[in-house]
């Protein structure tokens, strides 16, 4: 087996990350939220009127990212004390709907003017709408939309690198107890030949009352028996899976998948090994054990490999 390779290359699909920038009298945060994910799934909440950025911040954050599920927020507002923008027509229109309600109904109760307030298209950050009209405010927001989320992804994936690190590092070490037990089931299988003639002899012996068993009969058929048996093909392609499972772990980029693949191919050898396994002498009983530990921890790399990009 080879040495394992040092965890510094792939990365978690868990993370957090924010950035703030401020340019002329305005501020921009984004918040940056991922979990795992099948493949890059993207959820943009902004204010109104930024839904000119968003195929913008969508191939920006794809350029970076390749799985997960990714929540953007973007909060735009001004960066020193300022009034609130009303938007007097949406004001308005939501106020004579309540008139009419209240009419139709015979509702006594006066609006709730707070309640209006939060109603979406109401209320916005001083300039938010209104002065994306302008083709050179929109360009320099846009600009500051980049570069606050270059900064907040940047954050994002060095925190996605740090997870992932400490993932390879648990994974190293589930693989080091795999090729461990994988080392005992071949020793113990080299031991299982005489088993074999053992056992197959003591049942001839009672279907033929006591009548003389030609030994190279026996010794044949104990071959074959041996052979139906044989488990080293299965932990040859087992430890092939551990090594590159090993090398994928060093490597940067999208990983994940290969890992559940190759996981898949791990278990499947793990299932293998116990349906051959026999149930004679102490080694067989041993065999078995061993094999349930392997598929154990083959869960456990799964549930860990689940969370790499």
């Amino acid at each position: 087996m080879k040495a394992a390779v040092a965890p510094t290359g792939i990365r978690s699909m868990t993370g957090f990350a924010q950035a703030r920038i401020d340019r002329d009298g305005r501020s921009l945060r984004i918040n940056l939220r991922s979990v795992n994910h099948r493949f890059l799934d993207l959820h943009l909440r902004m204010p109104d009127g930024f839904e000119v950025f968003e195929s913008r911040a969508r191939q920006a954050i794809r350029n970076r990212l390749r799985r997960g599920h990714v929540d953007v927020n973007v909060y735009y507002e001004p960066a020193g004390p300022a009034a609130v923008e009303v938007n007097h027509e949406v004001a308005e229109a939501y106020m004579k709907a309540v008139e009419e309600l209240r009419r139709q109904f015979g509702v006594k109760t006066e609006p709730d003017l707070i309640a209006l307030f939060r109603l979406p298209g109401v209320v916005a950050a001083p300039g938010a709408a209104s002065e994306l009209q302008n083709e050179e405010a929109q360009e320099r927001l846009g600009a500051q939309l980049e570069a606050c989320l270059e900064q907040a992804l940047g954050r994002l994936e060095t925190m996605r690198s740090s997870e992932g690190q400490t993932l390879a590092t648990e994974m190293q070490g589930v693989l080091a107890r795999i090729v461990e037990k994988t080392a005992e089931i071949e020793s113990l299988a080299e031991r299982l030949r005489p088993a074999f003639a053992r056992r197959l002899e003591s049942k001839l012996n009672e279907l033929l009352n006591g009548v003389q068993v030609d030994p190279s009969r026996l010794a044949q058929e104990a071959a074959l028996l041996a052979e139906r048996s044989d488990v080293s093909e299965e932990l040859a392609r087992l430890r092939s899976h551990v090594e590159q499972f090993q090398k994928l772990l060093g490597s940067a980029g999208e990983v994940g998948k290969k890992l559940d693949f190759l996981l898949q191919e791990m278990q499947r050898e793990a299932n293998t090994l116990l349906s051959k396994t026999p149930g004679v002498e102490s080694e067989g009983l041993a065999i078995t054990g061993f094999a349930l530990e392997v598929k154990s921890d083959i869960e456990k790399l799964r549930e860990q490999a689940q969370n790499v990009e």
